[in-house]
């Protein structure tokens, strides 16, 4: 069975990670109390644990009321730039050679930063995690993605500025937020700019909302990826065999479009009580295309390794699982065609290769 430390020397790529909700917290702490912020304690080790319990409570409106105070730690360039430094040089630790850090931009203005100062503090600070992390011997490909909140009023000003940044390190376009209630089909004005400007984006969905959710992410708006996406299981009938699929998800699994699935962020909404019961491991069987992701690591207390381990703990996840997901979430990376080859080749066969030799 692979080990943590095993998997923490095997080449991962986080497609699903939201930059604040990946601070450290001895970060947020520093930030909160320049910015006049108060928090829970400013304890790292018990901030650290009431982020945990805060988000672990089953529901995604209690979970995304945490990010109160990651945002209040991000409002200054400079902060931005420590806080997207920091996420390369903790993933690049982890083993992760590709990420994706997404956030919201409009989040950020508070004391007094403009959109585009906001994207390019984190594009400078990806830039110099990146440098961090070559120089600690660790190999990483850093983006970003920025994000509209769903429940704000729908404009195109976001999807704008990630066209306006397209070659500057922003790789693409999401929205995220409250789900029921909020469907992606409010943002389509935006979701057409984009297609338009042939950029690509995702769209949360499927997490808090079932297949109608779902439904729109894919077939109004045209996601090129899902985020979550898990409750594609909800158009499955997996009482007889063979399962049934619905026509959606047969469609979401023959397209190959791509699930974002961040298995313990997902406990901590509500799609299963246990990772036994976590649909993940039944999606990967039937063939669609699963990746692995966090999601917040904060509020998760989590790294992509250890996610990939609860897998191999729960549903007995060997290497070719790992690799299958890792290849499969390069693949579905934001990134020119032949970047995202050139990593699978050069760093990520390699390394899954020389561990089966091992």
């Amino acid at each position: 069975m692979l080990t943590l430390d095993d998997l923490r020397a095997l080449p991962k790529v986080a497609l699903h990670d939201h930059l604040d909700g990946g601070l450290r917290p001895q970060t947020v702490i520093d930030h909160c109390a320049a910015n006049g912020h108060t928090l829970p304690t400013t304890d790292p080790d018990a901030l650290r644990r009431w982020f945990f319990d805060a988000a672990d409570s089953g529901s995604l409106v209690r979970y995304l009321e945490t990010f109160a105070h990651t945002v209040a730690a991000m409002q200054t360039a400079e902060q931005l730039e420590r806080v997207a430094h920091e996420f390369v040089v903790d993933q690049a630790e982890d083993g992760v050679v590709y990420a994706e850090a997404r956030w919201a931009p409009a989040q950020h203005l508070a004391m007094g930063l403009t959109l585009d100062r906001a994207v390019e503090a984190v594009r400078d600070g990806l830039a110099s995690g990146m440098r961090a992390a070559a120089e600690a011997g660790h190999t990483i490909v850093a983006q970003q993605i920025v994000t509209s909140l769903r429940q704000d009023d729908p404009t195109v000003e976001i999807a704008q500025l990630a066209i306006d940044h397209r070659d500057d390190s922003v790789c693409g376009f999401d929205i995220a937020g409250a789900e029921d209630g909020f469907p992606p089909s409010r943002f389509e004005d935006a979701f057409r700019l984009l297609k338009h400007d042939n950029m690509f984006f995702t769209i949360h969905a499927g997490e808090a909302f079932g297949p109608p959710s779902i439904w729109e992410a894919v077939q109004l708006c045209g996601a090129n990826r899902l985020g979550h996406g898990v409750r594609i299981v909800e158009d499955l009938g997996i009482d007889g065999d063979p399962v049934e699929f619905g026509r959606l998800a047969a469609y979401v699994r023959d397209a190959r479009i791509p699930l974002e699935v961040a298995p313990s962020s997902n406990l901590q909404t509500g799609i299963a009580a246990e990772m036994k019961d976590h649909p993940i491991d039944l999606l990967l069987r039937l063939g669609f295309n699963v990746t692995v992701n966090c999601d917040n690591r904060l509020m998760s207390d989590t790294t992509m390794s250890r996610e990939y381990l609860k897998l191999v703990e729960a549903f007995g996840w060997g290497i070719d699982d790992v690799r299958a997901t890792t290849v499969g979430a390069m693949r579905a990376a934001f990134l020119p065609h032949d970047q995202r080859e050139a990593i699978i080749a050069d760093i990520v066969e390699p390394a899954y290769a020389a561990a089966r030799s091992a």
